[in-house]
């Protein structure tokens, strides 16, 4: 048996905050404004897989009323989910990620970005797609004010799942 889900979150750019996208540092003059380290790829995986589980969304696991997700590394958030995704029996099929900002280019990153991914997942990197896009100008993201994230996850239920 197979289920999908779809995840999207977007932050706004600040200054004076790293910027964390897919698990890797990318070199930046700003960074990503959240409640964690802002993250959109993780927070996007994140909320794909809760979906294809019928959990909900990264905001009702991890509420940003929760001090203990203040600063959080959205590496742990993922690992998180991923032991829920395990634990009912289910495992990650493969994954597609697609990654809207003007800037910086992020295609420079996505190797490193897609091994990450991989290796929090737990899964060969060939089970991970990792692209970028700009919004052409258009909206909050295509000013480069923000960085959003989309992410589709097909689950398979384990072997004696």
């Amino acid at each position: 048996m197979n289920r999908i889900g779809h995840g999207y979150d977007v932050h706004r750019l600040v200054d004076g905050r790293p910027l964390m996208l897919g698990g890797i540092h990318i070199p930046h003059s700003q960074g990503l404004l959240g409640h964690s380290d802002g993250d959109v790829v993780l927070h996007a995986i994140c909320d794909a897989i809760l979906g294809a589980l019928a959990l909900g969304d990264i905001g009702q696991q991890f509420p940003d009323t929760d001090e203990r997700y203040t600063g959080i590394d959205s590496a742990e958030l993922l690992r998180v989910v991923h032991g829920r995704l395990r634990a009912t029996g289910w495992g990650i099929g493969n994954l597609d990620v697609t990654i809207c900002a003007e800037r910086p280019r992020i295609a420079p990153h996505g190797v490193v970005m897609r091994a990450r991914i991989a290796e929090l997942l737990g899964v060969p990197a060939g089970c991970v797609s990792v692209k970028a896009k700009t919004n052409e100008g258009l909206d909050a993201v295509g000013r480069g004010e923000a960085i959003a994230a989309t992410a589709v996850v097909l689950i398979e239920e384990l072997a004696g799942g």
